[in-house]
């Protein structure tokens, strides 16, 4: 079997991850920062490490800073609900997820302009020099598409944004240990990213990073409840992370996704990067001889993650990626991927694309036995 999906979720997920959640729930099940006890205080433990790698990976200066949350979605509406008021302007692109969409569209009372990207999913950044103006609350970019792979411009973005003194919110979904990321120099405010794709974690997992510049006085927890801090009052502390994390979280996955974060230091994301690079090169040109395959997305691989969409003159995409599965034991993703935006802002609304998504495990073989699998179906 050949997995090309890691835009979904990686897999296999490195023995250290599996390890790493077994220990926990033998050695260390407690329930973190509850109690006094060992097994509480060793929980406690192992969640502050998952914090603090995950700031080593994105150069963030406070671990305290680090929310852990479900996922990706998860820290989006954290960011959007805590920061967002009736009446702020906010600014995204043409290539969101529905993360960002569904949650943007569901609010009432915002202003909500959408800077236009190219077919080939890169940023128009002369309309976003015209879109993001002075009374901007915030704006939210996808640091790379999850249908076609473009990554985004961020850190130009950022200077438009803080020059208009808006807050920058990024979703590093599909490039949290992938691409490098340094907050810091990039200039990201809000960064909201997913365990379970590039950082090789659980499902169930994620965070969000709260840069310097954000005011956290400012910003309203999702949802208010027990933190195991300040219990005698019945209002919800202030401090991070506490005023963002009510309830028991989900300590053997976040021990799932420190183990992971460290694999990929261990790896180095260059590396990785480079890796992904060498993939995806590889996987466009090669789609792209094949007569009657269009393939999206920028056609410099530098451009983009290893993520790539294409579709297949007069098929539909369901059968081409119900006859890689069972005839070829390639297993892909085909439909709107949760990005509707994207799909018409890259003309293939509303069938979708095939997307093939390749990873830290896939194999150079691999990718060209899809290119050879593809051709196959298509000629047949």
């Amino acid at each position: 079997m050949i997995y090309l999906d890691h835009a979904a979720t990686s897999w296999p997920k490195p023995p250290e991850v599996l390890a790493a959640m077994a220990d926990f729930l033998e050695r260390a099940g407690g329930n973190p920062g509850r109690s006094g006890h060992r097994l509480s205080v060793e929980a406690g433990r192992i969640v502050y490490d998952a914090r603090e790698a995950v700031a080593e990976l994105f150069n963030a200066a406070d671990p305290l800073r680090v929310i852990f949350t479900l996922n990706a979605t998860h820290a989006i509406n954290i960011a959007l609900y805590g920061v967002l008021r009736p009446g702020d302007r906010v600014v995204t692109s043409g290539i969101e997820h529905n993360a960002v969409m569904r949650p943007l569209r569901g609010m009432e009372g915002i202003e909500l302009a959408i800077i236009p990207c190219g077919r080939d999913g890169s940023l128009d950044l002369a309309a976003a020099g015209r879109l993001i103006t002075p009374g901007t609350r915030l704006v939210v970019l996808n640091h790379a598409s999850n249908v076609v792979g473009t990554i985004l411009p961020v850190r130009e973005v950022a200077e438009l944004v803080h020059r208009a003194g808006a807050l920058l919110l990024v979703d590093a979904a599909q490039t949290a240990g992938a691409v490098p990321i340094d907050m810091q120099a990039l200039a990201i405010d809000l960064l909201a990213f997913t365990g379970h794709k590039a950082l090789l974690g659980p499902p169930g997992t994620g965070g969000l990073v709260i840069g310097e510049r954000v005011d956290t006085a400012g910003l309203e927890p999702l949802f208010r409840g027990g933190t195991g801090s300040r219990s005698e009052f019945e209002i919800q502390p202030e401090d991070c992370p506490d005023k963002f994390e009510s309830g028991t979280p989900n300590s053997v996955g976040i021990a799932g996704l420190a183990a992971g974060v460290r694999y990929v230091l261990r790896h180095g994301v260059a590396a990785i990067r480079e890796h992904e690079v060498m993939l995806i090169r590889e996987l466009a040109e090669g789609l792209a001889d094949i007569p009657g395959v269009t393939v999206y997305g920028p056609a410099d691989p530098t451009q983009r993650t290893a993520t790539l969409s294409f579709t297949v003159a007069g098929r539909r995409v369901s059968e081409i990626g119900l006859r890689l599965d069972e005839e070829h034991d390639i297993l892909c993703r085909v439909g709107l991927h949760c990005a509707p935006a994207a799909h018409r802002t890259i003309g293939t609304f509303p069938e979708g694309t095939v997307r093939l998504a390749a990873g830290l495990s896939t194999t150079l073989a691999d990718v060209r036995a899809a290119v050879a699998a593809v051709a196959k179906v298509v000629a047949s």
